[in-house]
């Protein structure tokens, strides 16, 4: 079995697995698992006999938590704490309002805010209608926002007033083809005052395979995509990802710091805690030297991540009472091998639970077993096949022109197979769906979904994920979408065309964004300041590139594609000298210096 070299200081048990799992490994994760087996096996049931078509639904799920324990502390945030009776008498409320307003089944209601009890709330009372809860992100402006809402057709938005600026940048014209209900906080505060707390009759006739949830995600387009979420993927999620993999409890505190239009928190972290009867300590957002406190504050026992939260908090400069809190399980997907042995003994993690999945993706991963360096098992089929990078293309072979499966260790695309039992929700848009899919994949008239990324096959049916293909990339726990950034980019003054691409730099999770350039006068200077507000202005913040390269022109393939994987290979350090590259700095764009160039290199360069 391949490792990654170990720290001195770090046991055997914590050193991450780098490459396929043996069998004294898996064995040993067996067997420490095994006290805890009569406790999950009921959950080990329930999953094996989910279906899509029976009754079912989080709103369902949630008002029998509070039914049979109305007292228990269901939601927390700052100072302030909600039991299960109470959240479930609010989102009551909410649902009682919308269905007023003539809100009905299968209609999508939009919730722009930030972190906050009332997402929670609306959500809930919105699935427990039968509607669909589109979570808006709120980093997005302008054409983007006016996108989302046209894929996913809110009938009604909630507004938060911490978002209302969000509305005004949306240009007029999409507001007029959109015809949306916008409701303010004041109305909904307003309309929940007037209505009963009492459950709804429409909430037990929900079967699991509808619609809950709208989840926006960025694709090749360069705009955002709604997946779909329905109520049958999320109870498996609850059950899998929280009873198995997270072995929540009932008196246990998950704190969650993600943003809630993603699934790690709408689905994970709170699916977990309802699944388990537990509580969910939500934080208004992440912030690394304050995190720990929350922890404490909270009395949290389990927390939800992302890679990038991990190396910020292990970037923190240590502390005497690192170990001193109550966590011992974690959950989340990006935790990478280099920092997993040195995070889990600095704070004293007893169990990690990395997971992969996707918003769109009909199967999910979890490292039930506690594997170090493990993305986890999936029991439900599928194929990890050769790739060809060079093409970003799976390799077909043979007459029949099917795909093969790679040998345990080495690393190729991940492909799910849609069934009944793993159907495919898919997107708001069936064109964007299809895409998805490819078919005749191991055999004639199978159906697979293309997760677009590349793992390695650790055996044991568990996986280690290794990196996106295609253009777009991940950075700070984020999809860029490479075309919507140059689309940015080309809007700004003095830029005839750019290529973007991600770049893998030290110590840092993902591929941070580089952008080759072509001036429309290449002997002015780049107003590297301009630039920078420009794209602000235009991107979220995790989208705006870090690097620039400038160029005289760009190689071009004999379809006129821009050859971006010699760009990649190439790194944020070009072997042309002559082309300068630019670094993102606080004042704007600038010439890369060797003091920052060294910076970058030794992990310790602050990118802005």
């Amino acid at each position: 079995m391949t490792r990654a070299a170990p720290s001195p200081s770090l046991p055997p048990e914590t050193t991450a697995v780098t490459g396929p799992i043996s069998w004294a490994d898996w064995a040993w994760a067996v067997l420490r698992a095994t006290p805890e087996l009569p406790r999950l096996l009921p959950g080990l049931v329930r999953l094996a006999w989910l279906r899509p078509h029976q009754l079912g639904s989080i709103g369902r799920t949630f008002e029998l938590r509070a039914s049979g324990h109305p007292q228990r502390i269901a939601l927390r945030f700052e100072d302030r704490s909600w039991t299960y009776g109470e959240l479930n008498a609010w989102a009551n409320r909410v649902a009682h309002s919308l269905k007023r307003s003539g809100l009905r089944s299968g209609q999508a209601v939009g919730i722009l805010m930030e972190n906050r009890p009332e997402v929670i709330a609306c959500a809930l009372g919105i699935v427990k209608l039968g509607g669909i809860a589109t979570l808006l992100n709120h980093h997005l402006r302008d054409e983007a926002q006016a996108h989302s809402l046209h894929l996913s057709r809110p009938r009604i938005v909630l507004v938060g007033q911490e978002c209302e600026a969000v509305v005004r940048s949306l240009p007029q014209a999409a507001l007029d083809e959109l015809n949306i209900d916008w409701w303010s906080e004041t109305r909904l505060q307003d309309a929940c005052a007037q209505a009963p707390d009492t459950n709804l009759p429409e909430t037990a006739g929900i079967a699991l395979s509808q619609p809950c949830f709208h989840i926006f995600t960025s694709g090749s387009t360069g705009l955002p995509k709604a997946s779909v979420m329905s109520h049958y993927r999320w109870h498996r999620c609850m059950l899998g990802m929280g009873e198995l993999g997270l072995r929540l409890r009932q008196d246990d505190v998950l704190y969650c710091a993600l943003p809630l239009y993603h699934n790690n928190a709408l689905t994970v972290s709170w699916g977990a805690t309802v699944g388990a009867g537990a509580c969910l300590a939500l934080g208004r957002k992440f912030s690394a030297s304050g995190f720990w406190q929350d922890i404490r504050r909270h009395r949290a026992t389990a927390f939800s991540y992302i890679g990038e939260l991990c190396r910020y908090l292990l970037n923190q400069a240590p502390r005497a009472d690192d170990a001193q809190h109550g966590v011992r399980a974690i959950i989340g997907n990006g935790l990478r091998p280099d920092i997993w042995g040195a995070f889990q003994q600095r704070f004293a993690i007893d169990h990690i639970a990395e997971f992969y999945a996707a918003s769109e993706c009909n199967l999910a991963f979890v490292n039930a077993l506690n594997l170090p360096g493990s993305a986890g098992m999936c029991p439900l089929s599928h194929a990890i096949v050769a790739f060809d990078v060079a093409e970003e293309a799976p390799v077909r072979e043979g007459a029949q022109g099917l795909m093969r499966r790679v040998e345990k260790g080495q690393v190729g695309l991940l492909l799910t197979e849609i069934t009944h039992k793993a159907p495919m929700d898919g997107y708001t848009d069936e064109h964007a769906t299809a895409s998805k899919v490819l078919r005749d994949v191991l055999q004639q008239g199978d159906a697979w979904f293309n997760t677009g990324d590349l793992v390695r096959d650790q055996g044991f049916s568990h996986i280690q994920f290794i990196d996106r293909v295609g253009d777009t990339f991940r950075w700070k726990g984020e999809n860029v979408a490479t075309t919507e950034v140059e689309a940015a980019l080309c809007a700004q003054p003095g830029i005839e065309e750019a290529v973007v691409y991600g770049v893998q730099v030290p110590q840092a999770d993902g591929r941070a964004g580089m952008a080759a350039l072509l001036l429309s006068d290449a002997d002015t200077d780049l107003d590297g300041a301009s630039l920078m507000q420009g794209l602000r202005q235009a991107l979220p913040r995790y989208a705006v590139p870090l690097f620039l390269r400038l160029r005289r022109q760009h190689e071009l393939t004999s379809t006129f594609k821009h050859r971006k994987v010699d760009l990649k290979r190439e790194g944020f350090l070009p072997n042309d000298a002559s082309e300068p590259i630019w670094v993102l700095s606080p004042q704007g764009y600038v010439p890369l210096s060797g003091d920052a160039q060294a910076a970058i290199d030794a992990g310790h360069f602050k990118f802005e």
